[in-house]
């Protein structure tokens, strides 16, 4: 299955762009499927069609839906949100708070990954297209497995094996007191069962022969801006870009005064975005007269992005995010931040995993054996590669 994730930041156009892309994809015969993620839906609006949780055909080959956390709530994590509801409720909360309050922060980004593992596990569908939420969510979304494996190593598993060891000679004195029981083995294996799919998942986001992102801009200073950021921090998750697409873009035709300044304007930020993102490829949308909403105007949009033969589910650009260098008796760890200063960038290494952090997103990476045994001796940024350097004696 061939996996492709439009982000962007909101009001850029990226759903549109993906559902134009889904057009074209099964036009080319592939089984497709646009899936938003996004908690304020809009796939629906663009094909100007009514979508569910379950996938809706819109034209042959192709089917939507739009993700529902509530229906993924109960099938996948029932046991847990009926615990936590009776914890609330012990704690004197009415039912109806209770329940809204057992359906925990972040738990869109968690049904997310679950939804996207269940469709790469059927094979059904030949290309999935994720209509994503903006950047922000997302990058959250694609950092959580990376995150996910970092508590569940060091807190969720050790504890997961003293509570159940635990409730069988506790549960007797807890229950009286506290007005609920104890977790039971259900809902505490539920959590890490959701782990183990995303830490699966995993391998298929990092894989850029099977799953790329795909960024939708403007020629808009602070729109290029949080793109050009997006692009570095998913590169921080080794999740690769292949594409970049330039929407909204004023026609040569439009010769009325009152839109010369914003041409101009845009001429400068289209000259930086195709430099800001080499080698990168860029396409080039433009402004239309009309909203980009219903199948006819998506095949429009289709025909202007691909033409009649392109094929979106092919691989744009091989981005490699993360390499291992080895010079004389040094290693050399690379990772791809473009348009990231070296300044922005805190490093630290703890046993086998190197800690970095550039602004707010922080990844913990776990070294290939050959580094984990030696010391960080030096960084530099070149090349839009963070370039730090590993020896023996540190």
């Amino acid at each position: 299955m061939r996996l492709i994730l439009m982000t962007g930041k909101g009001g850029v156009g990226k759903t549109s762009v993906a559902a134009a892309t889904g057009l074209q994809c099964a036009e080319l015969g592939y089984k497709t499927l646009v899936l938003s993620t996004d908690p304020a839906h809009s796939l629906a609006d663009s094909f100007d069609m009514e979508l569910g949780h379950e996938p809706r055909l819109v034209r042959d080959n192709l089917w939507g839906a739009e993700l529902d956390a509530l229906i993924e709530l109960e099938a996948n994590w029932g046991s847990v949100k009926r615990y936590i509801t009776q914890v609330l409720q012990a704690r004197g909360l009415d039912g109806i708070q209770a329940e809204e309050l057992a359906i925990l922060p972040g738990m869109d980004e968690i049904f997310g990954l679950v939804r996207m593992k269940r469709h790469y596990d059927e094979g059904f569908y030949d290309v999935l297209i994720i209509d994503s939420a903006p950047t922000g969510t997302a990058l959250r979304l694609l950092s959580l497995p990376e995150v996910g494996g970092w508590y569940m190593r060091r807190f969720y598993k050790p504890f997961q094996g003293i509570s159940v060891a635990l409730r069988p000679f506790v549960e007797p004195i807890f229950r009286p007191i506290a007005g609920f029981s104890l977790p039971d083995k259900e809902v505490m294996d539920a959590p890490f069962e959701f782990y183990e799919q995303i830490e699966a998942l995993e391998k298929v986001l990092t894989d850029n022969t099977k799953t790329s992102v795909r960024l939708v801009t403007n020629p808009e200073k602070m729109v290029i801006k949080e793109s050009l950021r997006a692009h570095a921090y998913l590169s921080l998750y080794n999740v690769a870009t292949d594409l970049i697409v330039a929407n909204r873009i004023i026609p040569e035709t439009v010769t009325d005064p009152f839109f010369q300044r914003w041409k101009e304007s845009q001429k400068q930020y289209r000259d930086e975005i195709h430099e800001n993102f080499h080698p990168l490829p860029v396409k080039e949308v433009p402004l239309y007269s009309e909203e980009m909403c219903g199948l006819e105007a998506l095949d429009r949009l289709k025909e202007t992005l691909y033409g009649k033969d392109e094929d979106p589910s092919q691989v744009y650009y091989k981005e490699t995010t993360v390499r291992v260098v080895q010079k004389d008796n040094e290693y050399s760890l690379e990772l791809y931040l473009p348009g990231i200063p070296k300044d922005q960038v805190q490093l630290s290494k703890s046993a086998d995993e190197l800690n970095i952090t550039i602004g707010n997103h922080r990844r913990n990476l776990v070294l290939p054996q050959a580094l984990a045994a030696l010391q960080p001796s030096g960084a530099k940024m070149e090349d839009d590669y963070l370039k730090i350097r590993f020896s023996s004696s540190g």
